[in-house]
């Protein structure tokens, strides 16, 4: 069966994957929430509207109203490949988020996590 590239799946099927994996670790939707609006510039109040929408992930990536220009200073493996060595800069910003919410589940302080 052929993988079906991330970019084009619904935000509102993978975002909710990304809120479990951080509850499973006993973080809340409001900090995955909070780490996406860091990222993207997008609000919660827009995260729970893209949940009951057609937008796709890339789309959501794409349409960012605010990309945080600190996210450049992401670095760390995700699924074996370093953020920072991703070329394409809508895949890099996907693995970004990806990152932040592997740091939120292993209990990084949020301080740390928003590279304040």
């Amino acid at each position: 069966m052929p993988r079906t590239d991330v970019t084009q799946m619904p935000f509102s099927r993978v975002y909710p994957l990304l809120v479990a994996k951080a509850g499973k670790k006993g973080r809340t939707r409001g900090e995955v929430d909070e780490v996406t609006s860091w990222l993207t510039g997008y609000t919660a109040e827009e995260l729970a509207q893209f949940e009951c929408s057609d937008i796709t992930y890339g789309a959501f990536f794409q349409n960012a109203p605010h990309p945080n220009p600190n996210r450049t200073l992401i670095t760390g493996k995700v699924c074996g490949v370093k953020v920072e060595e991703i070329d394409d800069p809508l895949m890099r910003d996907i693995r970004c988020l990806d990152k932040l919410v592997d740091e939120l589940a292993k209990g990084k302080p949020m301080e740390c996590i928003l590279r304040k």
